[in-house]
């Protein structure tokens, strides 16, 4: 509340801005951040989980972008082994696999070799996959193999066309948590994380920013736009700034589908039109796949996955599986939409996915933050940071790459002997549940199970692992207050509960508030 001005103000609760709260936090500067929803409720829990470099940025030749990101996924990893992990990509090959038509190695190419027509042949790929394995300094993570899918059990599930591919790294990251984990280690730092409360209006006052919330007013000596889809919006009907840049909305879309195969590789499918897609092992059971790239009209609240996109997303992994996927294996479908920064890019694949800072500094600063990758949000905290170093003089360096988030303090090799002593010291765990549980909280997961001897120490069963203890610990840790809040971001455990099992954690969460 109104009082003592901060250092920093962040509007935004996504990864940008809780990423840069904790970095801000760390190094001794105040901080308030104030996201109008729950924590990653926008962008920030709907991408396509992953850490990567961006393989297909290298056809844009967003060489910086693809090495900062390339450098990124193993300090990602290494801070946070309990929701981020390695995983093999498989890439087939086949003769018909084109470029995106605008991209810049697809003109260059055509002008160059004419007679590939917009292919994709094998040995380009296999070159932009030895420049992916070298452009990054890659250490834990093995490099780029070919496969044989006659006899590889990534071939399995495939079309018998598919005779060849390639296999390399990346990362997958759960998203939402890593938002919130930031949130908790800002926090830990001693920040302060509003959640629920928008910001009504921003002004200068002198050397400072006056900011107008739904808790009240707040001072800082800085403001920071990290909104997101929201970050045009902030700047001209929340600030009343005027300011030549805009903002690219693009809408990204998966479907979840039932488990399409049996291994624990992802698939890097290429389309006939030069778009790219994923197909990802998700929660055990399921496969994620995804994304369109869509220009996105109107508010950015609530973007759905038209019925469109999920009959492309289908039509697209159908070309390479075996068995067609229909809209029937659709078990739940999300969308986000991705706030680029418009640098006048021919179609929504091509706009750039590298981030933008913008320094109003005539006066107390404003720094708006535009685009963004989640595997760059560290970096883009230190950017973000450096551009008001001038201000802050006392502010101490760079400190967050190897500090792990709340609950990762253990190194990536240990996870499987985690798992078996968790199982060990409280045998009434199965080890889905055990593995559940690690992979969510990390270490923290013993903190949650406490002194309990049986599952009926941790209260009120849920169903499929949910428990009254985790939930209590989502809502006095982890600013959990709704239903969707509990199985759709701090979990995804809303894919396997009935109505009536959602219905009971709507009443606790409730019920919870009440209290």
């Amino acid at each position: 509340m109104a009082g003592n001005p901060v250092d920093l103000f962040i509007i935004g609760g996504g990864v940008n801005g809780c990423g840069i709260a904790r970095d801000a936090a760390g190094r001794g500067l105040s901080v308030t951040l104030a996201e109008q929803g729950d924590l990653a409720q926008g962008t920030s829990s709907a991408s396509t989980k992953l850490f990567h470099g961006g393989l297909r940025y290298l056809e844009y030749l967003e060489l910086r972008l693809v090495h900062e990101a390339l450098a990124e996924r193993e300090v990602l990893l290494q801070a946070m082994p309990h929701i981020a992990r390695p995983m093999r990509f498989v890439l087939p090959l086949h003769p018909q696999m084109r470029f995106e038509p605008t991209s810049p190695v697809s003109r260059l190419a055509g002008l160059a070799m004419p007679w590939l027509r917009g292919r994709r042949p094998g040995w380009m790929i296999r070159a932009g996959l030895f420049l992916y394995d070298h452009l990054g300094g890659r250490r834990l993570l093995p490099g780029t193999r070919a496969l044989d899918l006659r006899c590889d059990p990534a071939g399995r599930e495939l079309k018998a066309d598919f005779a060849r591919a390639y296999e390399y790294s990346d990362c997958w990251v759960d998203d939402a948590r890593l938002v919130l984990l930031n949130a908790r280690d800002a926090q830990a730092r001693g920040a302060t994380i509003l959640t629920r409360c928008k910001v009504l209006e921003a002004h200068r006052e002198g050397d400072l920013w006056r900011i107008e919330t739904e808790a009240g007013a707040y001072f800082a000596r800085a403001l920071i736009n990290a909104a997101g889809p929201w970050v045009g919006g902030v700047i001209r009907d929340t600030i009343h700034i005027p300011s030549r840049d805009g903002v690219r909305l693009v809408r990204g879309s998966h479907i979840v589908t039932r488990k399409l195969f049996d291994h624990d590789h992802a698939y890097f499918f290429q389309g006939r039109d030069g778009r790219i897609c994923f197909a990802i092992p998700y929660e055990c059971d399921f496969t994620l796949i995804g994304t369109t790239d869509q220009d996105h009209q109107g508010a950015p609240d609530a973007p759905i996955c038209t019925e469109a996109e999920q009959d492309y997303l289908c039509a697209f992994a159908s070309e390479y599986f075996a068995r067609p996927v229909t809209r029937a294996d659709i078990v739940w479908t999300f969308s986000g939409v991705r706030p680029l920064f418009d640098d006048g890019a021919s179609s929504a694949t091509a706009a750039t996915r590298d981030y933008v800072l913008r320094l109003d500094d005539d006066g107390a600063p404003l720094l708006n933050i535009f685009g963004g990758k989640i595997t760059t949000y560290r970096r883009l905290a230190q950017a973000a940071l450096a551009k008001l170093a001038s201000r802050f003089p006392h502010m101490a360096g760079d400190w967050t790459a190897g500090v792990p988030l709340p609950g990762g303090e253990f190194a990536v090799a240990e996870v499987a002997d985690l798992r078996e002593a968790l199982c060990g010291d409280y045998p009434f765990l199965s080890m889905p549940w055990a593995a559940r549980l690690l992979r969510t909280y990390g270490s923290e997961a013993r903190t949650i199970l406490g002194q309990a001897t049986s599952a009926a120490d941790l209260g009120c069963d849920f169903g499929a692992t949910l428990t009254e203890a985790e939930i209590r610990w989502q809502i006095e840790r982890e600013w959990a207050r709704t239903a969707e809040d509990v199985l759709w971001r701090r979990t995804k455990l809303g894919l396997r509960l009935s109505p009536d099992q959602v219905a009971a954690v709507a009443a606790f969460m409730a019920e919870a508030r009440e209290g």
